[in-house]
């Protein structure tokens, strides 16, 4: 049946030398032919496997087009010498005036007919380039589509690109075609040299043939696609007699972006979002690039898409396996780096990773689990410097940690000289929450890592991952905590960090700081995100929110330096972003006091935005049944945050839904789903722009089942894994905040979240005094482990208490003390927080890092601070050595200090009379200070503190 449509071969030189200019115009016009009807039928002649031809049944017309003119290239059906083997099966097949209309566009657009023999002899070839196109290759960076009817609103575009960007940097059809050069030619070659493609779409872009084609050329060519309005027009893309426009499926992942306003302010608003984009996809401006003298070539102009040549000989068909693999992770990398929104709302601000990135403060995890501080997440690098096989990287919500992972994925997808994430041969990120049921990672990487159309099966990636001691092979799991079956022992991600599967792969995961995977054991590292400083939050204005406006800069600045809780709140890179984005454009207010105050105005910001610009928009009476979405979500046992498209519009309503998703908050995706027995598809789903929203709107639904007053937690629920939702709850209604924490109270493991709760309350934190006296009643501990936030919220509550003057029966203080003050006024943390001296203090424990050597000056601030801790009863200092004085305050009051140096069991010495003695009670004496120091340091001879000390001395 189909012996007359084997592919021919062709040497790869016959490839090179034979390409026409044409001939991606061609295939871009072919496309624009071929009905699903035609598709199918020509793949049964062609004879592709199932998995191929199923691909294309369940793709759309414009996806199913694009996808068989590649493959018929691929297979040698089509060439740029030869359509032969097309036109055939064509009319095998009975499309005769199909055939003729390709027989024709063939000839149009590379000026040979359908069997024209392959030029062999580079003299034959016409040369055509002058040394003028030359230099315009290396200038026209950006190619603009436009319909010949909107010339004047496209010229305009181009000049004011240029007005920014250099001279030559736009290339449109109105130029640079000579004498005797056919347009089609021309339009095809500038595209091919062209980084970025504008569709300047206007009334008239959609009911043009040549604007069909230009786009249709552009996603073959996988250039990089920027619609540009000219007009308002509908979008997605229709028709002007209101029909579904091809262009609609292209676009339909774009952000667009704007340049109709009339007012001058917004249109040149949405100039300078243009400007950035440009340079976010550009890079560095481009340069010129010498090239030989193009007498000495026969084809200066290189191919816009080159025929790949011949499959290789079977024995090379493993490497040419893993070439297909690298190339199509590197090509869905892209897509996921390439997509950044610091404001979801503000849909044209859209950049690549590599243009918002700012490093973050980070801490590694030593063997005696003593954070320290690492200078660049390039030290991340698993096998390097003696680091772990698997690492986690923790961090609060909105610390970064995505966006770090979409960052080491630039640098292994750019191949960056200078990161050691470029050295991996192979590099997979999957983002846990779209992960729930999968049975294997070779399942989850074909449908989440690589392209719908891949050429590999499960079974090949399954080969190419297990395949040990060839490739340096990474994985990173993003979103841990939002991982759906983080419960269940036995799956696939468990199974790898445990080393029972995959052993040789190294793995990167990323969780919230409350959210570890547990029983891992010694053999996996640990780092922590601390978020930015002061030196990361300009950095990050000054690249991204204002450039070289200095006083924007220095206006934004100062909101930080006069708003303690401001700049508490902004070091989570998350509410920096949003705060200096918004604050630039004037959106958001400066007296903020709370989380959830920044997180109300941030949200008003949004829908205020909505209102201005939205038809309609009002939020009032939509976002019920939101919140039980996200409630339920977050409280199931799997916590699934990712829902079906269709389902959730069935639930929220088709106006709510474009609400959310028009400004932002919620966020379209498109996944992959394989049905049993059947091929992988495409499928259309919906999450929260960040899980912090989710929490947000969840705390509106606990508030009414709390109103309800039958409400309480199942025992099965994480409560410190909802804290968000607790805080969140606390602040938008405290009168039913303070029910939140009556039943948070009654749960052994409510008391952290209660704490966190607080400052919410403002006010009305005096009317949850009997739970703050339940809690201080027990010992209160602060530990270096723990987050920021957390260390903040213990010590409000602790304040709190002081004020009201109910006992606080202990401080434990776990390797969190950095310093004392000298007067007495607070004890500093190594976080940086300070700790004050509290009235109704009773008992203070202080747990240094093993091996410490406490200063005197350090000594003297902590007996100050003792002080004025007028209650205080006993003082304790565990593993560090205390200084040698000659005299120790002979009194402290009633207070009893105790300091053990050594590990539990040895040495005890108590503070009397301004001496230390032993459990004999014999007094220590300068030689037997002497001697305890040497066997302290011994003890502690593999510590931090005392290898440095032997460094110095």
């Amino acid at each position: 049946m189909a012996s007359n449509a084997k592919p021919r071969p062709v040497s790869p030189k016959q490839r090179e030398e034979s390409v026409s200019p044409g001939f991606g115009h061609f295939k871009a016009a072919l496309s624009t032919v071929l009905t699903m009807e035609i598709i199918l039928q020509l793949a049964y002649v062609f004879e592709y496997p199932n998995c191929l031809t199923d691909d294309l049944s369940r793709a759309d017309t414009t996806r199913g087009a694009l996808l068989m003119v590649r493959k018929m290239e691929e297979r040698g059906q089509i060439a740029p010498h030869d359509i032969s083997q097309l036109l055939d099966s064509l009319k095998e097949t009975g499309f005769l005036g199909t055939a003729s209309e390709v027989q024709k566009l063939f000839l149009k657009h590379t000026d040979r007919a359908a069997t024209d023999p392959v030029v062999t002899d580079p003299a034959a070839q016409p040369l055509n380039v002058t040394k003028s196109d030359s230099e315009k290759e290396t200038k026209n960076t950006i190619f603009i589509s436009f319909s010949f009817r909107a010339l004047k609103k496209a010229e305009n575009l181009k000049k004011k690109i240029e007005e920014s960007l250099g001279a030559g940097t736009c290339w449109i059809c109105t130029e640079g075609v000579g004498a005797g050069q056919g347009i089609a030619d021309e339009i095809t070659k500038a595209m091919g040299l062209a980084k970025v493609v504008i569709c300047a779409i206007s009334k008239e872009y959609t009911d043009s043939m040549e604007c069909q084609l230009e786009v249709a050329l552009a996603a073959e060519l996988e250039k990089t696609l920027i619609p540009v309005l000219l007009d308002d027009v509908q979008w997605p893309l229709k028709k002007s007699d209101g029909g579904p426009s091809r262009m609609a499926y292209i676009f339909a992942d774009m952000l667009y972006q704007k340049f109709f306003s009339e007012n001058p302010a917004d249109r040149e608003e949405d100039l300078d979002g243009l400007i950035k984009t440009l340079k976010g996809k550009l890079g560095s401006p481009p340069n010129p690039v010498s090239r030989p003298n193009p007498v000495s070539r026969p084809n200066p102009v290189p191919p816009p898409n080159p025929v790949p040549p011949p499959n290789p000989p079977e024995s090379d068909g493993e490497e040419d396996t893993m070439s297909t693999f690298i190339r199509e992770l590197k090509k869905t990398g892209s897509f996921l780096y390439d997509k950044i929104q610091p404001i979801p709302y503000i849909k044209k601000e859209v950049y690549s990773v590599d243009s918002v990135f700012i490093e973050v403060g980070m801490e590694r995890q030593d063997k005696r689990y003593n954070w320290k501080t690492l200078g660049s997440y390039h030290d991340i690098f698993p096998g390097e410097k003696g680091n772990p096989r698997i690492q986690i990287i923790e961090g609060d919500p909105g610390y970064g940690k995505s966006t770090l992972a979409l960052q080491m994925v630039y640098d292994w997808c750019k191949e960056v000289s200078d990161s050691p994430f470029s050295r991996p041969d192979i590099l997979i990120c999957l983002n846990l929450r779209h992960l729930g049921g999968m049975k294997s990672i070779a399942q989850a990487i074909k449908q989440f890592a690589l392209p719908l159309d891949s050429e590999l099966e499960e079974k090949d990636v399954e080969q190419l991952i297990r395949k040990k001691g060839k490739n340096n092979i990474w994985v990173i799991f993003d979103a841990y905590d939002e991982y759906p079956d983080q419960h269940n022992e036995d799956n696939f991600v468990m199974q790898i960090l445990k080393g029972k599967i995959l052993s040789h792969v190294n793995i990167l995961l990323t969780t919230r700081s409350s959210c570890i995977p547990p029983g891992l054991g010694a053999h996996t590292g640990r780092i922590r995100l601390t978020g930015f400083d002061d030196a990361a939050r300009e950095r990050y204005i000054r690249k991204v929110v204002t450039r070289d406006d200095e006083e924007a800069v220095q206006k934004i600045l100062k909101q930080y330096n006069i708003n303690p809780t401001l700049e508490f709140l902004c070091q989570a890179p998350l509410f920096s972003v949003m705060y200096a984005h918004l604050t630039h454009k004037g959106s958001m207010p400066h007296g903020i006091s709370s989380i959830t105050e920044f997180f109300g105005h941030m949200i008003t910001c949004f829908l205020s935005h909505a209102q201005n610009k939205l038809s309609g928009a009002d939020e009032s009476c939509t976002h019920a049944a939101l919140d039980k979405l996200a409630f339920e979500a977050l409280t199931s046992k799997m916590q699934q945050l990712v829902w079906d498209q269709t389902s959730f519009v069935g639930e929220l309503g088709k106006d709510s839904y474009k609400l959310y998703v028009d400004v932002g908050i919620l966020v379209e995706e498109e996944e992959t789903y394989t049905p049993l027995g059947e091929v992988a598809q495409l499928k259309r789903v919906v999450r929260f722009y960040h899980k912090l929203f989710c929490e947000w709107y969840a705390a509106y639904h606990l508030i009414e089942r709390v109103k309800s007053g039958s409400f309480s937690f199942p025992e099965n629920i994480d409560l410190y894994d909802l804290r968000f939702v607790f805080m969140f709850a606390c602040g938008l209604d405290r009168a039913r905040g303070l029910q939140v924490i009556e039943l948070l109270g009654k749960r052994s493991d409510g008391v952290t979240s209660i704490m966190l709760c607080v400052p919410e309350l403002k006010e009305r934190s005096r009317d949850i005094l009997p739970t703050v006296r339940g809690i201080v009643a027990n010992d209160v501990r602060i530990n270096s482990l723990e987050s920021r936030l957390v260390q903040r919220s213990t010590i409000q509550l602790l304040e709190l208490a002081s004020q009201h003057e109910i006992p606080i029966s202990k401080v434990r203080l776990y390797n969190s003390f950095s310093s004392a003050k000298s007067d007495g006024s607070s004890l500093v943390l190594h976080s940086g927080l300070c700790l004050p001296w509290l009235t109704s203090l009773q008992g203070l424990a202080i747990f240094t890092e093993f091996g410490r050597e406490v200063t005197v000056d350090e000594w003297t601030g902590i007996m100050s601070y003792t002080k004025r801790c007028q209650l205080l009863k006993k003082l304790k200092f565990e593993s560090c050595l205390l200084p040698w004085m000659n005299s120790f305050p002979a009194s402290l009051g009633n207070v009893e200090v105790i300091w053990a140096p050594l590990r539990l069991g040895d040495e005890c010495y108590k503070l009397r009379s301004g001496r230390w003695q032993n459990q004999s009670g014999e007094i220590l004496s300068r030689g037997a200070y002497d001697t305890l120091v040497t066997k302290f340091r011994e003890q502690w001879s593999e510590s931090d503190w005392q290898l440095r000390r032997a460094e110095r001395e």
